[in-house]
């Protein structure tokens, strides 16, 4: 299981150091695009879960075709070497609007996502209002 936020630096090569809570459970990983122009970081088994959503999305319409085209496309496999640092190639890095600096990751339950800080702090501001807004009425 993936969790928490984290800020780590995205060097010059493109390189991206894991959170070492992620390591372990990612020694060999698929990072992908994903939606709202994140990354996102899977471990097999899950990537294969995801893949299979997509391609049956993809037998629906031209615009599911247009998605899994391009996650297929993209998706690369990746483990981390020894500084638990993984290569996210160019392409990806400006799907996502990345560039050299601070990048947020954060844990996503079954997988890891990359996004840019403005971005991640978009959508954690949309985040924090929905959750405050949420009513629980789950059995006490």
């Amino acid at each position: 299981m993936f969790l928490g936020e984290y800020t780590p630096t995205l060097d010059d090569k493109g390189r991206l150091t894991l959170p070492a809570k992620f390591r372990d459970q990612l020694e060999t990983a698929y990072l992908t695009s994903e939606v709202e122009r994140c990354l996102a970081v899977w471990p097999p088994e899950e990537f294969e879960s995801r893949a299979k959503e997509l391609r049956e999305l993809s037998k629906r319409d031209a615009a599911g075709h247009d998605r899994a085209a391009f996650f297929f496309a993209g998706a690369q496999e990746v483990s981390p070497d020894k500084q638990g640092r993984i290569a996210i190639p160019p392409s990806l890095r400006e799907f996502a609007g990345l560039g050299e600096g601070q990048v947020v990751v954060t844990g996503a339950f079954d997988h890891v996502e990359i996004r840019a800080v403005a971005l991640w702090q978009d959508k954690k501001s949309r985040g924090e209002e929905a959750l405050a807004r949420q009513q629980f009425t789950g059995a006490g």
